[in-house]
């Protein structure tokens, strides 16, 4: 008989609470964080995006029309510490206007923009003795008669 009313008692065990509890406490914080993803504002589309759209499809206009009159040549040259600029010989005769604007990608303070003033065989040297070493781009925007033109290029300072 004593053995029988040890089994009629029973112990209570922590376990399953435990476990509900965690699931209960987990499917909280999904869906905490399921809710706040759902409440942020997220615009993909700009309010103006036609008006971006023709400006960029205006710019790959500019970029093909440069690539028809020729290559611009962009060269660097270490020794001497000088950026050869040659436009193409199918520009000769224009009147030609513009900027070179000297982009450093790693530092915007170091960014420089120079006027774009080709000499009669059309190039132009700049020098790049203060120029930091590194990554620069050479974004060249030049118009001649009423066309507009840009190019842009990679160069190395050592």
């Amino acid at each position: 008989m004593a053995a029988i009313n040890n089994k009629d008692k029973k112990t209570f065990t922590f376990w399953p609470y435990a476990i509900v509890a965690a699931l209960l406490l987990f499917m909280g914080y999904i869906a905490y964080f399921v809710y706040k993803a759902m409440r942020q504002d997220v615009d993909l589309v700009s309010k103006d995006y036609y008006e971006q759209e023709i400006k960029y499809q205006d710019h790959i206009n500019t970029v093909d029309r440069t690539k028809a009159v020729g290559d611009v040549k962009v060269e660097y040259n270490a020794a001497a510490q000088t950026i050869l600029l040659q436009l193409p010989e199918s520009l000769k005769g224009e009147n030609l206007s513009g900027k070179i604007n000297l982009f450093r990608p790693s530092d915007d303070k170091l960014d420089q923009e120079l006027p774009l003033q080709p000499g009669r065989d059309l190039s132009q040297l700049i020098e790049a003795e203060n120029l930091e070493k590194g990554l620069w781009k050479v974004r060249i925007s030049f118009s001649a008669g009423n066309e507009k033109y840009y190019t842009e290029e990679s160069i190395l300072i050592k």
